[in-house]
């Protein structure tokens, strides 16, 4: 019996879990390991506990605070026996990610937007950050299909212009999804892109548009600097253009996530993240670190390779996968 209230159709729920296997099973392991033998949770339960967050990816500051948590509840209720651990995990770790408003969300959706100042109807602008071979351009090619699916008008703006790869890529996406892209030249300046993809979903009366960028991070001043401009040139199009800025992490390098996270977000504004790569690691954990440590929702999860598997995060369901 689930613990949380079912959420998701059971195919949905199928993905998750299976994706979330290798993190569970993990996970699940190291817990058993930790309260082998003991009836009660005392001060080894909990330094054993301690560990197997830290090495299940969780990260150090957010196992301590969980960590906090249950030794709190240990004072309150005197006596808490190991086989109540997992419920209390569970309730805990979705406090956790509460408190960053992540995981509400069971359906792809976007915000009604007031209208512009001559009339025009307002188009949701997604930008999308991240180094390259995180899973970036194949995010943006999923989110497209999903919003499509809701009958939604999407267009795509292929503003990372510093490898062809990555713009190339990004037309496979659009002419799979069927949706259109606006394209330049490679090296053409990003800001360019961004503007003519902004006025073209302007013109074409589109509900979402996507704007890919480039994902170089040997140089903090140089992304700052072209964000900034990039975020700038669109609202010359659309007044509070990007609505989201949403940074793709790769799940399975675990704490290196947590470096590019940090990177990502003293360079730029990032209201959202996606972590994608969670069906191929056990390093499922750290979503509800960097969720918790950077204050940021996490918006999508990847959980496999196909189309239907960018799922909107939600915590409920997570954590009672994570906890299978």
């Amino acid at each position: 019996m689930s613990f949380f209230k079912r959420i998701f159709s059971s195919e949905k729920k199928e993905t998750l879990d299976k994706g979330l296997e290798k993190s569970s099973t993990s996970f699940l392991g190291k817990l058993s390991k930790a309260v082998a033998g003991k009836s009660k949770v005392d001060d080894d339960v909990l330094d054993n506990l301690e560990e197997v967050l830290v090495t299940s990816d969780v990260g150090v500051n957010t196992t301590l605070k969980v960590i906090e948590r249950i030794e709190e509840r240990v004072a309150k209720d005197k006596y808490l026996g190991t086989d109540e651990l997992n419920r209390i995990l569970r309730e805990e770790i979705a406090g956790l990610l509460s408190e960053t408003n992540s995981g509400e969300e069971t359906e792809y959706t976007i915000p009604n937007l007031p209208a512009q100042s001559n009339g025009q109807k307002t188009p949701y602008v997604l930008m999308v950050v991240g180094v390259n071979g995180v899973g970036k351009t194949t995010t943006i090619g999923k989110l497209a299909y999903q919003f499509k699916k809701k009958g939604l008008k999407v267009v795509l703006g292929a503003a990372d212009t510093f490898r062809a790869a990555a713009i190339d890529q990004l037309q496979v996406w659009a002419d799979r999804v069927d949706v259109p892209m606006v394209r330049q030249e490679m090296g053409s300046d990003p800001a360019s892109v961004a503007f003519d993809a902004l006025q073209s979903g302007v013109s074409q009366d589109a509900d979402v548009i996507i704007i890919d960028t480039a994902g170089r991070l040997h140089n903090k001043i140089n992304l700052m600097n072209e964000l900034t401009k990039v975020k700038r040139v669109m609202q010359k199009v659309v007044g509070d253009a990007p609505h989201d800025v949403l940074l793709v992490l790769d799940g399975s390098t675990g704490q290196n996530a947590f470096e590019q996270a940090k990177q990502f977000t003293a360079a730029t504004e990032v209201t959202s993240l996606a972590v994608t790569k969670l069906d191929g690691t056990a390093k499922g954990g750290v979503v509800i670190g960097i969720s918790d440590q950077f204050q940021i929702p996490v918006k999508y999860i990847g959980v496999g390779e196909g189309i239907e598997d960018l799922q909107v995060f939600n915590k409920y369901e997570f954590v009672d996968s994570f906890f299978k």
